[in-house]
């Protein structure tokens, strides 16, 4: 078919190549057409001894080359010389019902040297200009005893003689062909044709290159003439090396075996070529030819223009070879030979050279679209699949899912594959960093086909990008007579943020536990805080007066890091109220309606000392601490209660306890502040962490009447705890004063109960000291257990 075969003569070697596009599939042979015998099916063995070489060039297309001197050549003259050979095509392995195509060729070279040496990659061949006299009838010994070394040689016949380190040994042409030898003679030429590394061959370092060598006499007798022709062949077996960037090719340039007096040596002219064409320029290319005193030296870049670069995986990785047919052609003469032509062609290939594939992050935030492309390759990878955080989708369902892939190339030859997916998809990670911004990641998990073995390659990678798109909200605090709101945009709560109440998550149970309102719309979240709701901070008590301030903490979601807060002030004017704050301080703005009206500021607590800070007609304003003033505590359930009571000082005449005739009413409030057990400060000298904010109590004032049967018998206990400085409980330490005491040391502490009851004792059970507001938390120390 058109294309299928292409051939040419290049210097004295038959060059064929065949299309392996159009053998895809296929299977093929080569037979060698003899004019005497019919077609010969080419094998290793035939190649090596008959001069043929059957490869694949660095494009995987099959070539065939042949010496002109090879078994089967037709020879006209040393001048013209023709080949026919037989391609045979088969869909079947077996080769059944193969089409065969036969293709002649021919080839025109008359300029031969005097020695003529190639070294192809699986023979060494030998050429000499001889003229051989013609065969006569006549015989004659007179000659015999010139060399005793050819008194054996028969008469008209070609013998050999090989010189190796083992000794000498003679034979003839047909036994040479046994080892796989070929030896004959043209009408102008001896030529010799020798595998490589046979029994009778040497190897030798030249100029640090190994060379394989065969020392061999071709002798003749006939009549007076004794004939002996030196077919002598030597050809390098290495020489190749390689750095990251290029290979280099050494051949020696000087063979003392083929050239015996070497100070006549003389180079005459030196040529590279690649995949059989003469390279006029190797500059050009980037290639590198030089002569130096003992070697001749090629470099060639890898990935140079003339090989190839082909993609391979080994062990999982990713990797490129790089392959390359060359050829070197040596001119020169000599004492001995008046000119030799030596010709060495070389295919040469890389180690394989790992290739790490880069993701090349060109990633668009303005247009919130990554842009990815993953490369360098070959043109010989393609992509086959792509997983998007862990999900598998193929090259149609990508497309589909509205991912963008396409193929981009870059300045070196390579290509890449590029990735666009917006950071809006679905299967884009999204987390929320620093104060507004949101980092978008991209997981994606490549699937590569390699060369024409189509070998699997996997490579995952990761792409990150942050970008401010996040806009903190911002609160609106408000109030009315009695409550504070705050209203908070929707947008990122939870998903993003939360709300925080102190260190507590402001979620609707707490949200109801502590009295508040919430409710959304829309856009935003409404909280509604009644003034004496829990958590509500009293900036400003005073007469008739208080500055109450409600925060709520801004926290994202996974870090718990305090974003902003959000605060609403509001000054409120009160008539009655009570505040216990979690210090222990009670402040009591005490409205006393009473018939007749009293003088507010004859009133007192519990301790006769403790007068209003601040009174008019109908109010008094009194501060305290839970430890003074005659307070009292006790416990029910998981509360504790501290209990005081204002009443009215009423006039006694001077050195009597009587009161006095008076219209004064009979009146007392019972003022009663509750803390939950597990939140309340500790009452005493002992340090707590100032970043807390703990719960303000909740108070009760309960007004008392006159009338006796509405009196109750209160069971408060009256129980005071202070810390001593040293074991003669003399001095202590003022109330919340921080203490610091090492492990070791001893804490004296006292605790006392003032109840007068005499069916009252106190019993101190267990004591111990935590880090925190909570008396369950941990680390703890304790200071008694079981009492």
């Amino acid at each position: 078919p058109p294309g299928f075969v292409e051939s040419s003569c290049r210097s004295r070697i038959f060059w064929m190549k065949l299309n392996q596009l159009l053998l895809q599939g296929k299977f093929f042979q080569l037979e060698i057409n003899d004019p005497y015998a019919g077609p010969v099916l080419l094998d290793e063995k035939l190649a090596s001894r008959c001069g043929y070489v059957l490869s694949e060039d660095v494009w995987g297309n099959p070539v065939f080359r042949a010496s002109v001197l090879g078994c089967h050549v037709a020879n006209e003259a040393d001048e013209l010389f023709s080949l026919t050979v037989n391609i045979k095509v088969s869909s079947f392995s077996s080769m059944r019902a193969a089409v065969t195509y036969t293709y002649p060729m021919y080839c025109s070279y008359s300029s031969w040297a005097s020695r003529e040496i190639v070294c192809e990659e699986n023979y060494m061949e030998v050429s000499v200009k001889t003229d051989v006299p013609a065969v006569s009838n006549d015989y004659t010994v007179a000659w015999m005893s010139a060399l005793p070394e050819t008194q054996n040689v028969a008469y008209q016949l070609w013998q050999l003689m090989f010189v190796s380190p083992s000794g000498r040994k003679r034979i003839t042409v047909s036994d040479a062909a046994k080892l796989g030898y070929s030896f004959n003679n043209t009408l102008s030429r001896v030529y010799l044709r020798a595998p490589y590394h046979s029994n009778e061959s040497d190897v030798s370092m030249v100029s640090g290159v190994n060379m394989n060598m065969i020392t061999s006499t071709s002798m003749y007798r006939q009549r007076w003439l004794l004939l002996l022709i030196d077919t002598t062949v030597s050809c390098p077996v290495d020489g190749i090396s390689f750095t990251d960037t290029t290979l280099t090719w050494t051949v020696p340039s000087v063979i003392p075996t083929l050239v015996v007096q070497e100070s006549t040596f003389l180079s005459k002219n030196i040529l590279m070529g690649v995949d059989g064409q003469v390279i006029v320029n190797p500059e050009e290319k980037n290639y590198l030819l030089e002569h130096k005193k003992t070697h001749i030296e090629i470099t060639i870049p890898i990935g140079a223009e003339g090989g190839k670069l082909k993609s391979s995986i080994s062990d999982g990785v990713y990797g490129v070879i790089y392959s390359i047919d060359l050829f070197l052609e040596h001119t020169w003469t000599d004492a001995d030979w008046q000119t030799t032509k030596y010709t060495v062609v070389k295919s040469i290939t890389t180690p394989f050279m790992p290739q790490i594939p880069t993701v090349i992050n060109n990633t668009l935030p303005e247009e919130r679209l990554f842009n990815v492309a993953f490369g360098h390759f070959l043109p010989d990878v393609s992509l086959v699949a792509i997983a998007i955080g862990n999900v598998p989708f193929t090259l149609r369902e990508a497309q589909h899912h509205g991912f963008k892939i396409y193929e981009t190339l870059f300045s070196n030859r390579t290509k890449g594959f590029v990735l666009e997916v917006s950071f809006d998809d679905p299967y884009v990670l999204k987390e929320y960093v620093n104060r507004n911004e949101t980092k978008y990641t991209l997981l994606v998990n490549y699937t590569i086909s390699v060369g024409p073995e189509m070998t699997l390659y996997y490579h995952s990678a990761e792409v990150e990008c942050a970008i401010a798109d996040i806009e903190l909200p911002e609160a609106v605090g408000y109030c009315d007579e009695e409550n504070l709101y705050l209203a908070i945009p929707l947008f990122g709560l939870h998903q993003y943020w939360d709300l925080y109440l102190g260190n507590k998550l402001l979620n609707r149970h707490v949200a109801l536990t502590n009295g508040y309102l919430a409710a959304t719309n829309s856009t935003h979240l409404i909280l509604q805080m009644p003034l004496f709701a829990v958590g509500v901070i009293y900036e400003e008590v005073s007469f008739q007066k208080i500055k109450a301030r409600f925060d709520v903490a801004l926290r994202k979601v996974r870090t718990m890091e305090t974003l902003q807060m959000f605060s609403v002030s509001c000054s409120f004017n009160s008539s009655a109220f009570i505040i216990c704050h979690p210090d222990g301080t009670i402040m009591i703005s005490a409205q006393m309606k009473t018939v007749p009206a009293i003088d507010m500021s004859k009133t007192k607590l519990r301790d006769s000392s403790c007068k209003p800070r601040e009174y008019n007609e109908g109010h008094a304003f009194f501060k305290f601490h839970v430890t003074t003033c005659g307070t009292s505590v006790r416990f029910e359930g998981d509360h504790i209660i501290y209990e005081n009571e204002i009443s009215y000082e009423k006039e006694t005449l001077p050195g009597q306890s009587i009161p006095t005739i008076t219209r004064d009413p009979h009146y007392r409030l019972t003022v009663l502040c509750y803390y939950r057990a597990k939140e309340t400060l500790v009452l005493g000298a002992f340090a707590s962490d100032p970043s807390t904010s703990p719960p303000f109590g909740s108070g009760t004032m309960v007004p008392r009447s006159n009338i006796a049967v509405y009196r109750r018998i209160r069971q408060a206990l009256n129980v005071v705890s202070r810390v001593s400085k040293d074991e003669s409980f003399v001095e202590f330490y003022e109330p919340n004063m921080a203490i610091l005491k090492r492990l070791v040391e001893p804490v004296f502490l006292e605790v006392e109960l003032k109840d007068e009851s005499p069916n009252t004792e106190l019993y101190l059970e267990n004591c111990w000291v935590t880090r925190s507001l909570d008396f369950n938390s941990t680390p703890r120390w304790n200071i008694t257990v079981d009492g």
